[in-house]
């Protein structure tokens, strides 16, 4: 009876270390990810209003990106995925540096959006945005359902929406681009409840192994991951939603 005892509290101690452990390592995740927001609005907005440094990159009236806003349109998406090749390399400030400038080439890639939206719209669909992912990512941490089984299938579906809009450049069809629009919110809705599911799941699974390192580069990889759900739920919000000048 005595040793029953002593097991149940040794397992009570041990679950609320990993509940102290779990909410700092999600305060950590996001945390990150807003000091990632707020240095890809803030290189946005200090690119867009400013003309000179916009035509940098796009025609100042037509927007259409030149040789420089191509490769900056397609950077932050090479630098995804060499950083998740490479992230076992890092040191976890490496990490987190890494992102922070993955964040700032966003900022450049987004920088239009200031010219051909007013103002208004934009933080009218910020704010939609905000809300709905905070309330997704709230269902996939709280759901007791396993809803690991959605991601090959968002994954899919995120592939088909790359596709769907290299294709679209070409064709400049407004009706892909509408139905490119709807499929993206929904994917990326599902995929913020999916991400955040994963990063609590992930934890649960490392935290008795104690190697702080893994899990700070952890909370950095959870970070782009929902980083990239809100910028592109934003993006396509914006698209369906938005006032353009």
């Amino acid at each position: 009876m005595a040793q029953e005892q002593l097991i149940r509290t040794v397992g009570g101690v041990r679950a609320a270390e990993i509940d102290t452990g779990l909410r700092a390592h999600m305060n950590k995740v996001y945390g990150t990810m807003s000091v990632g927001m707020l240095i890809t609005f803030a290189v946005a907005w200090a690119v867009g209003t400013a003309p000179a440094l916009l035509g940098i990159f796009r025609d100042p009236v037509t927007l259409s990106p030149n040789i420089l806003g191509w490769i900056v349109m397609f950077a932050p998406l090479a630098m995804v995925f060499g950083f998740g090749a490479m992230i076992n390399r890092f040191s976890a400030a490496a990490a987190q540096t890494f992102f922070y400038a993955f964040a700032a080439v966003m900022g450049l890639s987004m920088a239009w959006i200031f010219v051909a939206f007013t103002g208004f719209s934009i933080a009218q669909v910020f704010l939609i945005t905000s809300i709905a992912f905070a309330g997704l990512s709230l269902y996939g941490y709280t759901t007791k359902k396993d809803i690991s089984g959605w991601g090959a299938f968002l994954i899919m579906g995120v592939i088909g929406l790359v596709v769907a809009m290299i294709v679209n450049i070409f064709l400049q069809s407004p009706a892909i681009m509408f139905a490119i629009s709807i499929l993206g919110v929904l994917i990326f809705a599902g995929l913020t409840a999916y991400d955040t599911q994963k990063i609590k799941n992930d934890y649960i699974a490392h935290a008795a192994h104690g190697d702080q390192e893994w899990l700070a580069k952890s909370a950095i990889m959870g970070a782009l991951n929902l980083y990239l759900d809100f910028i592109n739920m934003f993006m396509f919000l914006l698209q369906l939603f938005g006032n353009r000048e």
